[in-house]
């Protein structure tokens, strides 16, 4: 039997649960379906296994606390944005971050404040290379 590759981005779900447990920092299988939605109607055990499956990904830890595992993420939320953008830079923008950052000033309705940011973010960051 073949082993599946582990791979160094989240589905979906797993993305969803990561995003609680860094919200939450730590956190048991409990605590973490008590943050999604209460439409969401997952089955504990469907909830621990995407744990244990994160666990065995390298994204979280666990440790036992009597009979219950607490779980906490092992990769911080802006190191997995880095890599998920590096990722879709890559993979769709031909590995060239100026034309990821085209497609989104010039694709998505941005107000005049959210492109100030933008260059607001873009000179601090040109002034910290220069000096």
């Amino acid at each position: 039997m073949r082993q599946k590759k582990k791979s160094d981005l989240l589905t979906e779900v797993e993305l969803e649960f990561m995003t609680q447990l860094w919200a939450l920092e730590e956190g048991t299988v409990r605590d973490v379906l008590d943050q999604l939605p209460e439409d969401r109607n997952l089955a504990y055990t469907s909830a621990a296994t995407i744990l244990r499956i994160l666990e065995q990904k390298n994204f979280v830890s666990s440790r036992k606390d009597g009979k219950r595992h607490i779980f906490r993420p092992l990769l911080a939320k802006d190191a997995y944005q880095t890599r998920s953008l590096k990722d879709l830079s890559m993979k769709l923008f031909d590995d060239a971050p100026a034309s990821l950052v085209a497609r989104l000033v010039d694709d998505v309705d941005l107000s005049e404040e959210a492109l100030g940011q933008i260059r607001a973010l873009v000179d601090r960051r040109l002034k910290n290379d220069t000096g």
